[in-house]
């Protein structure tokens, strides 16, 4: 389980790495910034789908929830461990103060202070983004780290619950017969 679950964690922090790039880029071009949530909206989804796949394909079409769940808390574990890395040599050699420069600069928009005023937010959002600025690049990324792999044990358990099922294992499928063979 575990060696499948690598795999699919490596092409959920491809995922996630194409998220990243395109915020960073929204930035200057906001399409970008939409196109970024679009594939971090994706995550949930294909993370099913390649789930539904290794207990289709790999188990026979049987799997329990508990290891559904633990499948998809593997695929975020072993994400999130790449996305750190990625992410630290980002903030600590590529960034130099940008992406937390234009959050700042996001956050000091007079149309966006009055929203936040609006909704009681201002002061207490405006130091949050304050201390961001002033964390460690490593420390930032074990931030983000672990809401990652809380967001996993979480949304781990209703795409667990939607996919396992119980059951006999499914025999497997007949060699087709080509042309070849006759």
């Amino acid at each position: 389980m575990r060696a499948f679950a690598r795999y699919d964690g490596l092409r959920l922090f491809l995922l996630w790495l194409g998220s990243f790039i395109l915020y960073v880029a929204g930035f200057k071009t906001p399409i970008l910034g939409m196109l970024a949530m679009i594939l971090a909206l994706m995550t949930p989804f294909r993370s099913s789908r390649k789930l539904r796949y290794y207990r289709d394909e790999v188990l026979g079409g049987v799997i329990s929830f508990r290891r559904a769940w633990a499948y998809v808390v593997f695929q975020f574990f072993y994400a999130s461990l790449l996305f750190a890395f990625a992410q630290f040599v980002y903030f600590s050699y590529i960034d130099k103060g940008y992406f937390m420069e234009q959050i700042a600069q996001m956050f000091s928009e007079p149309s966006t202070m009055q929203a936040l005023q609006q909704m009681g937010m201002g002061q207490g959002l405006t130091q949050a983004v304050a201390d961001l600025s002033q964390m460690r690049p490593i420390d930032l990324v074990l931030n983000i780290m672990t809401s990652n792999l809380l967001v996993g044990l979480v949304i781990g358990l209703p795409i667990g619950f939607m996919a396992h099922r119980s059951g006999k294992p499914l025999p497997p499928a007949p060699p087709q017969e080509g042309p070849s063979q006759q």
